[in-house]
């Protein structure tokens, strides 16, 4: 297992007890994501690094007591993941786990997380399920999910003409849910889904799944995946002159870090529906400045809501008086987020962070002006309008 630990302040402790309220006189947060595979480019060791810096931003201890980062790679393996989170809750102590990219991972470490009584916050996984029927008292979802993409990639894409789709799906929890909302969103807009065929995740060869989405005859095909497996659809959807024979790609989910690995050539035009950009004003910039002198790159939505989920949870403990977890998810539900990630808005009943999405299209290679400036912002859909009425989510918590 690779493990990265960070101690920040640990002076405070020696010159002085740590608080009596803060449970065995350290707050400890463990980072569990996909650190070698796929997606460890969009959320990976880039997640500690923005981990990192909001501990450091907070002032590196809360209630007199330091605070700890632990990371870990689930490989993409909900076992794996459920394992490492039942250690480190045991074992090591660890308050709360957050990013959780790969959906499937999230449910179970979410599971797990609701029995033991501790916090979780999923800033890289994207099921709708995550606030619905598997919410718990003390479970947050902060960065996207899949009906806020469907509604933002999904809808505009039908207006754009876009109205038959094909899905390329991935073949776990997050695939499905994206399948299912955009969908859902397509034939709501008025448009038809024509089919769908599922790859398994981490996939290097598209020709047989390419092939059928062109013999589909559908005017888009909706790629239901992250990361290298959409990079790899992209590239190879290219080689097959797919787009010049008439059908376009929608990349349901696609990040920064996915079109810094294209390159615009490749990525040119392509629609995205996201909750961060770093160039979208002064606060962004100033962060994402940061960020890139630690990490060498800009950081993805994953990143920057890491980065805002650990510095509001530090937020929460200093406000309860501890870090109780009851009292600090009511904290959590009763505070406005506002940060470079969030701006002034709140979590939901079933713990779904109501934050503003961008949809935003991948420039051309002559408007862009330099390198990471990659995107247009064309539209801002408040949270109300991108993510599911909370009361309509099969959240049990929601009455």
């Amino acid at each position: 297992m690779k493990k990265i630990l960070m101690t920040v302040g640990a002076g405070a402790l020696m010159a002085s007890a740590a608080h009596a309220e803060i449970s065995d006189n350290v707050v400890k947060i463990g980072i569990l994501n996909d650190q070698s595979g796929p997606y460890s480019a969009l959320g990976g060791v880039g997640s500690v690094d923005a981990a990192r810096m909001a501990v450091e931003d907070f002032g590196g201890t809360v209630q007199g007591a330091p605070i700890e980062i632990v990371g870990a790679d689930h490989q993409n393996k909900a076992d794996v993941g459920a394992t490492i989170a039942r250690q480190w809750y045991d074992t090591e102590k660890v308050d709360a786990i957050m990013d959780l990219t790969t959906s499937s991972v999230a449910l179970a470490v979410q599971a797990l997380s609701g029995e033991k009584g501790k916090i979780d916050i999923v800033t890289g996984g994207g099921t709708t399920e995550l606030t619905g029927k598997a919410c718990t008292p003390y479970s947050f979802h902060w960065a996207y999910d899949t009906h806020a993409l469907a509604v933002g990639t999904g809808e505009q894409v039908v207006k754009q003409g876009g109205d038959s789709w094909f899905f390329l799906t991935a073949d776990y929890a997050f695939g499905y849910s994206l399948e299912e909302n955009t969908s859902k969103t397509v034939e709501a807009a008025g448009g038809k889904v024509l089919g769908s065929v599922r790859h398994p995740l981490n996939n290097t060869d598209y020709s047989a799944f390419l092939l059928q989405a062109q013999a589909s005859g559908a005017k888009v095909i909706g790629l239901a995946s992250a990361g290298l497996d959409t990079q790899n659809a992209i590239k190879q959807a290219a080689e097959f002159g797919i787009t010049q024979g008439g059908q376009s790609l929608a990349g349901l989910l696609l990040f920064i870090t996915d079109v810094h690995g294209l390159g615009l050539q490749t990525a040119q035009g392509l629609y995205l529906t996201e909750g961060f950009y770093w160039d979208r004003d002064d606060q962004s910039r100033e962060f994402a400045t940061r960020f890139k002198e630690r990490n060498g790159g800009m950081p993805s939505m994953i990143h920057a809501s890491t980065y805002s989920a650990v510095l509001q949870y530090l937020k929460a403990i200093d406000a309860a008086g501890g870090d109780d977890s009851t009292a600090v998810a009511a904290k959590l539900k009763e505070m406005p987020v506002d940060d470079v990630f969030g701006r002034g808005v709140k979590v939901a009943a079933n713990g779904r962070l109501m934050n503003t999405q961008y949809l935003m299209q991948v420039k051309t290679p002559e408007e862009s002006t330099g390198e990471w400036d990659y995107f247009k912002i064309l539209a801002e859909i408040p949270g109300e309008e991108a993510y599911m009425d909370p009361a309509q989510s099969g959240c049990p918590l929601v009455q």
